[in-house]
C-alpha cells in the first residue's frame, strides 16, 4: 500500500508523538475550578470513597477506565520484541477501545518476563482501573498470569489473545452448526495449535456443550493424546483424549470442524477432502491462513470457511468482542469476566449475524451481499449495532451470574444509551472507503507533478480505491516518482494537457460555457492546454474520469474558479463547501465554509436542505441552526433579516428536518441553555448543522477550530456541483488528498446509483 511503513512512522511522530493523550473532563480555568478539582475540594470525594469504596465509580474515572498491559513477549506478527517496542501496539489497542466502545484506556508496558514480578506489579493497580486487558503475552506464562491476577483482583482480567479469539470463533461456530444442521454435542472438532488462543477456544466450546472426547488438540509434535509425555504441560494435558490419531492428517479424517491457530500451509487439500460432509473450516492463522479459502473451496465446495483476514468473508476479528465485552462489564461494575459473560457475547454475535443487515452496513461492504449464510456467519466490524447488542448481553449475563456490583434497571433504555455513545460519522467514513474500494473509480489528481500528489495517487491506487490520473508533463512526473523511489507505475495514468488528443472536445465544451462571458476560443484553448485544473475538470465533465481532486499549489478561489468554468451547478442546488467538525462529544457540520460570501435567503435555505441531506447520509438526524451573533431578533440588522427570510422559505416548503434561528453558537450547541432561555425554540436537541450567515464567519470558525486542536476538521467538502470535484487546502497532507479523492470517488459512485 505505497510506503505504508514510512507513512505510519510519519503519523506516529507528527504533532504530539504517539496516538493517545489525557484530556481533563472538567473545566480547570479559574481558581475555583482548581479548588474543586484539587485542594481543598477534592477531600470530599476522598472521604466518601474511604467510607464506601464502591463510590469510586461515582467520583472518579475508574468506571470507564481500562488498562492494556503487556510485556511484549508475543506481539502479533513480531514475536518477542520487548515491552517498549510493543508500546505502539498497546496504544493502538487503547484507540480501538475508545473508537468502538467509548472506553477510556491507558497502556502499561511492564518490562519483565518473570511471571511473579509481572503479577506483583499488576496486582496493586486494581484501585486505578475498572478492568485490565492483558495483551501479547506468550504462552504458557499468559495462562498463569491471568489466573493468578483473577484470584488476586476484584475487577475483570481479560487476556484478549485467548478469549477474544475464542468468543468470536464460537459465535461463528454457532451459526455454522446451525447452517449445517448439526448439534454441538455430536460434532468432532480438531484444533491445530496449542497456544493461548487455541486453549481458550477449545475450553469455551466445551463450556458451550461440546463433549470432552469430541475435541482433538494438535501441536507441533502431533495429536495430544492421553499418555503422551513429550512437549506437554498442564494446559495441554487437560485436553488430552483417547485416540489412535497421532498426526493432524489422521485427526482430520471425518472431522466436522477444524480450528486453525497455527501457521500458514498447515492444512492440505487432501486433509480437507477427508473431513465430514459440509465441513466447517476456521483457518485463523495470521497473516496467512492454514489453507486459503480458494484451496479449501476447491477441495470441498460444501465447506463453510472463516479466516482472520479482512479480504475474505467471515473474518474472525477480535474487535467484534473486546471493546463491547468491557463496555458491558464496566457498566455493571463487574468483578470478573466469567464463562457466562463470554458465552453471552458469542451468542449475541451469532444472533446479530442472523438479523437483517441495515442498509448503511450493506453499503459499507457493497462488494458483498451481507445476508446470513455460509459467507456471513459473524457480523462485520463496522456494524453500529454491535455496541448495543453485545454490551447489553454481557451486562445482563454479569447480573444474572452474580458478578455485577450494579444492576441496570431498564435494559431497553441502556441499549438506546449504548447506541448513542458512538458518533455515526466514524462509521460513515469507514463505509465510504469500503464502498469506493468495492466500486473503484477513475480520479484526476490535477497537480500531478507534485510530490504529495504522486504519493497520494499511489496510496489511492494501492488501497484499491481506483485508478489515479496524474495531470502533468510525463517526464517531470516520472522524474519525481524516481526521486521518491516509486518504480511501479501499473494502474497509474499520466496525461499531458498540451499533448492530449482530447483537447478539441474539451475546448468546445468550455467555449460553449464561456463564449458569452467575454472569452474567445483562443482564450479557452490556452486554458485547456495550460490549466491542469481546467483540463482535469474537462475529463470529468465529458466522462473520461469520474472525479477530480486539486488544491495544494493554488488558493481555493482560484481552483474553484477553474472548476466552475467547466462544471455546472446541479439544478436546484447551491454550490458550496461544508466542513465536518468531529469533536469528542459528536460531529457538527458547518456550511458554507468555501464558496458563497454573503448567501441570499434562498441560498441559505438551499444550504440548509443540502446539509440536512448530507447529515442524514452520515447517520445523523439533522437539527439545523442558522447561526448569528443575535438570538431571535435581539439585534435588528440586514444580515439577520436574511436569516429570518430563509426560515420563512423553509416554513413555506414544509421541509422534513428540524431548523431554527437566528441564534448564537453557544445557544445552538447547548440545548439546556437554549430551552431554558428560549423555551419556544423548535429544536429537540443540540444543533448538529450550523448554517453560517456568511463566508467570513464560516471560514474563520472552521480554521480557528482546526488551529486550536482538540477536534478533527474534514473539509471543506464540495457539494452542489453536477460532477464530483474536491478542492483541498494548500497545506493538505497526503492523507488529506487521499481522503478528498475518496470523497470525489464516493460522489461519482452515488451519482451512478
Amino acid at each position: 500500500m505505497g510506503d505504508l511503513d514510512g507513512d505510519s512512522l510519519i503519523m506516529h511522530r507528527s504533532g504530539r508523538p504517539g496516538k493517545i493523550e489525557i484530556i481533563a473532563t472538567k473545566p480547570l480555568v479559574t481558581q475555583r475550578d482548581l479548588a474543586l478539582a484539587y485542594s481543598p475540594g477534592v477531600a470530599a470525594p476522598c472521604i466518601e470513597i474511604a467510607k464506601n469504596p464502591d463510590t469510586a465509580y461515582d467520583y472518579t474515572s475508574r468506571g470507564n477506565l481500562v488498562a492494556v498491559i503487556s510485556n511484549g513477549t508475543a506481539v502479533l506478527g513480531l514475536g518477542d520484541i520487548g515491552a517498549l517496542a510493543g508500546k505502539p501496539v498497546m496504544e493502538g489497542k487503547a484507540v480501538l477501545f475508545k473508537r468502538f466502545a467509548d472506553v477510556d484506556c491507558m497502556d502499561l508496558e511492564v518490562d519483565t518476563k518473570d511471571v511473579d514480578q509481572f503479577v506483583n506489579c499488576v496486582r496493586y493497580l486494581g484501585p486505578t482501573f475498572g478492568g485490565i486487558n492483558l495483551e501479547d503475552i506468550k504462552a504458557p506464562e499468559c495462562f498463569i498470569i491471568e489466573q493468578r491476577l483473577r484470584e488476586l483482583m476484584d475487577i475483570p482480567i481479560f487476556h484478549d489473545d485467548q478469549h477474544g479469539t475464542a468468543i468470536i470463533s464460537a459465535a461463528g461456530l454457532i451459526n455454522a452448526l446451525h447452517l449445517t444442521g448439526r448439534d454441538i454435542k455430536d460434532v468432532k472438532l480438531v484444533v491445530n495449535g496449542a497456544g493461548a488462543a487455541s486453549i481458550a477456544c477449545i475450553e469455551l466450546i466445551k463450556a458451550m456443550g461440546l463433549p470432552h472426547e469430541n475435541a482433538i488438540l494438535v501441536d507441533t509434535k502431533g495429536v495430544i493424546w492421553q499418555g503422551r509425555t513429550e512437549g506437554m504441560n498442564q494446559w495441554k494435558s487437560a485436553h488430552a483424549v483417547r485416540t489412535k490419531a497421532r498426526s493432524l492428517k489422521e485427526a482430520m479424517e471425518g472431522a466436522d470442524v477444524f480450528f486453525g491457530l497455527s501457521v500458514k500451509g498447515a492444512v492440505t487439500k487432501d486433509m480437507v477432502k477427508s473431513m465430514a460432509d459440509k465441513p466447517i473450516i476456521f483457518a485463523m492463522a495470521n497473516p496467512d491462513p492454514e489453507i486459503t479459502p480458494q484451496d479449501a473451496r476447491a477441495a470441498r465446495p460444501d465447506a463453510i470457511i472463516a479466516t482472520g483476514r479482512s479480504d475474505y468473508p467471515n473474518q474472525i476479528n477480535n474487535v467484534l468482542g473486546f471493546p463491547y465485552i468491557f463496555r458491558g462489564a464496566l457498566d455493571v461494575r463487574a468483578r470478573t469476566i466469567n464463562e457466562e459473560m463470554k458465552v453471552a457475547a458469542a451468542e449475541a454475535l451469532a444472533k446479530l449475524a442472523r438479523e437483517d443487515v441495515p442498509d448503511e452496513v450493506d453499503r459499507a461492504y457493497s462488494g458483498r451481499r451481507l445476508r446470513y449464510g455460509p459467507d456471513y456467519i459473524v457480523p462485520v466490524p463496522f456494524d453500529p449495532r454491535l455496541i448495543s447488542v453485545v454490551s447489553s448481553a454481557v451486562a445482563q449475563a454479569a447480573m444474572d451470574s452474580g458478578v455485577a456490583r450494579r444492576r441496570i434497571p431498564d435494559m431497553a433504555e441502556y441499549r438506546r444509551a449504548l447506541a448513542g455513545r458512538l458518533d455515526p460519522t466514524n462509521h460513515w467514513l469507514q463505509s465510504l472507503f469500503e464502498q469506493v474500494k468495492a466500486n473503484p473509480q477513475r480520479i484526476v489528481f490535477a497537480e500531478g507533478e507534485e510530490e504529495r500528489t504522486i504519493r497520494a495517487a499511489v496510496v489511492f491506487r494501492d488501497n484499491g480505491y481506483g485508478t489515479p490520473i496524474l495531470i502533468g508533463r510525463e517526464e517531470q512526473v516520472r522524474e519525481t516518482m524516481k526521486g521518491l523511489g516509486i518504480t511501479d507505475d501499473n494502474g497509474l495514468e499520466i496525461h499531458n494537457a498540451r499533448l492530449s488528443t482530447r483537447n478539441a472536445p474539451y475546448v468546445e465544451h468550455v467555449y460553449k460555457r464561456l463564449q458569452r462571458d467575454g472569452f474567445l476560443r483562443r482564450d479557452v484553448q490556452r486554458m485547456v492546454n495550460q490549466g491542469r485544473n481546467v483540463f482535469g475538470a474537462c475529463m470529468v465533465a465529458l466522462g473520461d474520469a469520474d472525479g477530480l481532486v486539486t488544491g495544494i499549489t493554488r488558493r481555493f478561489p482560484e481552483c474553484y474558479g477553474d472548476v466552475k468554468r467547466v462544471i455546472e451547478v446541479e439544478p436546484g442546488k447551491v454550490a458550496m463547501g461544508y466542513s465536518i467538525i468531529v469533536a469528542r462529544h459528536g460531529t457538527v457540520f458547518l456550511a458554507d465554509t468555501a464558496v458563497n460570501e454573503t448567501p441570499s435567503p434562498e441560498q441559505l435555505a438551499s444550504i440548509a436542505k443540502q446539509m440536512a441531506k448530507n447529515a442524514r447520509i452520515m447517520g445523523h438526524q439533522p437539527r439545523v441552526a442558522f447561526a448569528s451573533f443575535s438570538n431571535f431578533g435581539s439585534r435588528e440588522i440586514e444580515r439577520i433579516d436574511r436569516i429570518r427570510k430563509a426560515i420563512r422559505v423553509l416554513d413555506a416548503e414544509g421541509v422534513d428536518f428540524e431548523y431554527d434561528g437566528e441564534m448564537q453558537a453557544d445557544m445552538a450547541l447547548d440545548y439546556k441553555l437554549l430551552t431554558s432561555t428560549y423555551p419556544f425554540a423548535r429544536l429537540t436537541g443540540p444543533a448538529n448543522v450550523l448554517v453560517m450567515p456568511g463566508l467570513h464567519s464560516a471560514h474563520i470558525s472552521s480554521r480557528l477550530m482546526q488551529s486550536l486542536g482538540g477536534v478533527t476538521v474534514i473539509g471543506p467538502v464540495m457539494d452542489g456541483l453536477a460532477k464530483p470535484a474536491q478542492i483541498v487546502q494548500m497545506g493538505a497532507t497526503v492523507s488529506d488528498l487521499v481522503n478528498h479523492a475518496a470523497l470525489a470517488a464516493y460522489g461519482a459512485l452515488s451519482r451512478k446509483r
